[in-house]
C-alpha cells in the first residue's frame, strides 16, 4: 500500500538559507546607512549651533522629535501596506527619500530647512525595520530568526560607529580646510559636506532591492484579507497590559540610548576633549562591543529557544537592561574621562543585547496576518518614547536646569528618571509575557 503524500511542512516553504542571508545583509546594510545618517548629527553639534545661530533646545529638537514626527508616526501605514505590498519596494523607495533628505540637510541654511530635512529622512527611514522584520520572519521559522534578527540590530551599533569614525574624519579635515566651494552650490562648511558624504551611499544600494526576490508569506490569502489596522489594534487593545508592560523595556532602551546624541558634547564641555578624539574613541568601541554583544544575544536566545524555553528573548532582553542602566547612570558623571568611557561602553553593551532581543520576544506573541502593522506600532513606541523624550530632556536640562557646562548631569539623570521604574516593574512585565506564550497569543 502506497502512503499517501505528506503535505508539505512549514519549513520547506521558507526561502534557501543562502537567498535569505542576502535578503538579511543587504537590509542589515540599510539598516547601517540609516543609523549613520540619523546618528551623525550628534557629532556636529557645536558647528551647527555657531553657523545657525542655535540653542541646545533647538539642538534637542533636531536630534528627537524633528525625526520622530513622521519616523514613528508613518511606521503604522506603512505596515499596514507592508502586509500587502511588495516589500523589497518599499524598502527601494525608502532607503532613497531618506538618503536625498540626508543630503539636503548638508544644503540647510537655517533651523526651519535643517528641521523639514530630518523631518524627511524619519519618513523615508519609517519603511525599513517594518518590511524588514516581516521580510525575516517569511524567510526562518521561529527557532532560527534570533541570529538574522540580531545581524539586523547589530546595524545600530555598526552605523553609530561609522556615523563616529566618518564624523572624525570630516572633523579633523576641517581644521585644515575651513571651508570648501561646490559647483552649483557654493561654499559649505564642513559640517554641511559631512551630511552630503553619508547621503551618497544610500542612493547607490536603493536600486538593489529593486531586484531582491519578495519571500512567500506565510499565511493564506483568507488571513490576509483580514490583516487591517483595526484588527492589529483590537489583538493589542485585548491585551493592553502584556503589551504595555512588554514595549516599556524597550522604550527605556531607545530613551537612553537617543540621550547618548549628547555625549560628544558632554566630553568635550567636561573633560575637554574634541569632538574628533570622542568620535574616533566611541566609534572604535561600538564598533567591537556593539555587533558582539548583539550577535551573542541573538545566538543565546537561538540557543535557548531551541531547549524550550520560549521567553528566553524577552529575559535576555531584561538581562541587557539590568546590565545597561547603572554604568548609564553612573559613567557621565565620574571624573576620570577613561573612566567614564568605559562605564558607558558598558552600558552600551547592555543595550545592545536589548535591542537585539526586542522584536524576536515580539514575533513569538503576534500573529502571523499583523506581524507588520504590530512591528510598526512597536518601533513607532520606541521610537517616539527616545526621539521625543530622550535628546529634548537633556538639552531642556541643560538650558534651564545645569546649565550648559553641567551636560553631563543632564545625560544622566534621563536613564535614571526612566529606567529605574520599568526596572522595579520586570518581574510583572516577565509574568505577563510568560503567560502570553502559554495562552499561545500568537494564534489568536
Amino acid at each position: 500500500m502506497v502512503s499517501p503524500k505528506a503535505a508539505p511542512t512549514a519549513s520547506t516553504q521558507y526561502p534557501p538559507a543562502s537567498r535569505a542571508w542576502q535578503m538579511v545583509i543587504l537590509l542589515t546594510a540599510a539598516y547601517v546607512i540609516s543609523f549613520v545618517d540619523r546618528s551623525i548629527l550628534g557629532l556636529l553639534i557645536d558647528p551647527i549651533k555657531a553657523d545657525l545661530g542655535l540653542s541646545d533646545v533647538q539642538i534637542g529638537l533636531l536630534l528627537g522629535p524633528a525625526f520622530a514626527i513622521f519616523y514613528a508616526t508613518m511606521g503604522l501605514p506603512l505596515g499596514y501596506l507592508a502586509d500587502r505590498r511588495r516589500r523589497t519596494w518599499i524598502v527601494a523607495a525608502g532607503v532613497a527619500l531618506w538618503s536625498a533628505a540626508t543630503l539636503l540637510s548638508g544644503l540647510a541654511r537655517n533651523f526651519a530647512q535643517l528641521f523639514m530635512a530630518r523631518m524627511s529622512v524619519g519618513i523615508g527611514e519609517a519603511t525599513l525595520s517594518p518590511c524588514a522584520m516581516s521580510l525575516i520572519s517569511d524567510s526562518y521559522p521561529e527557532e532560527r530568526r534570533g541570529k538574522p534578527i540580531a545581524l539586523y540590530s547589530s546595524a545600530i551599533s555598526v552605523g553609530s560607529a561609522l556615523a563616529a569614525l566618518l564624523g572624525a574624519a570630516v572633523l579633523a579635515w576641517a581644521k585644515a580646510n575651513e571651508q570648501l566651494a561646490l559647483p552649483l552650490v557654493g561654499v559649505l562648511a564642513p559640517w554641511q559636506i559631512a551630511f552630503i558624504v553619508v547621503g551618497l551611499p544610500g542612493l547607490l544600494l536603493a536600486p538593489l532591492f529593486l531586484a531582491l526576490p519578495e519571500p512567500k508569506r506565510m499565511l493564506s490569502g483568507a488571513q490576509r484579507a483580514h490583516a487591517h489596522l483595526g484588527h492589529m489594534f483590537g489583538h493589542v487593545g485585548r491585551n493592553a497590559a502584556t503589551y504595555l508592560s512588554f514595549v516599556s523595556i524597550f522604550c527605556t532602551m531607545t530613551i537612553i540610548a537617543y540621550s547618548h546624541g549628547w555625549l560628544a558634547v558632554t566630553f568635550d564641555r567636561t573633560f575637554g576633549w574634541p569632538v574628533e578624539k570622542f568620535a574616533l574613541a566611541n566609534g572604535i568601541g561600538l564598533i567591537i562591543i556593539g555587533p558582539a554583544a548583539v550577535n551573542f544575544a541573538g545566538w543565546l536566545s537561538d540557543r535557548y529557544t531551541r531547549r524550550g524555553h520560549r521567553d528566553a528573548p524577552f529575559r535576555i532582553a531584561l538581562f541587557g537592561l539590568i546590565l545597561g542602566l547603572p554604568p548609564s547612570v553612573i559613567g557621565p558623571v565620574l571624573d576620570d574621562p577613561w573612566l567614564a568611557f568605559g562605564m558607558l561602553a558598558l552600558g552600551n553593551a547592555g543595550l545592545a543585547g536589548v535591542s537585539a532581543t526586542g522584536v524576536t520576544a515580539l514575533l513569538n506573541i503576534v500573529p502571523p496576518r499583523i506581524r507588520a502593522q504590530t512591528v510598526a506600532l512597536y518601533y513607532m513606541a520606541i521610537s517616539l518614547s527616545g526621539l521625543m523624550l530622550g535628546p529634548p530632556l537633556v538639552g531642556a536640562f541643560n538650558d534651564w536646569v545645569f546649565g550648559t557646562e553641567g551636560v553631563r548631569y543632564s545625560v544622566a539623570l534621563v536613564p535614571l528618571i526612566f529606567g529605574v521604574p520599568v526596572l522595579a516593574l520586570a518581574p510583572v512585565s516577565l509574568r505577563l509575557y510568560r503567560q502570553a506564550l502559554d495562552d499561545n497569543l500568537a494564534e489568536t
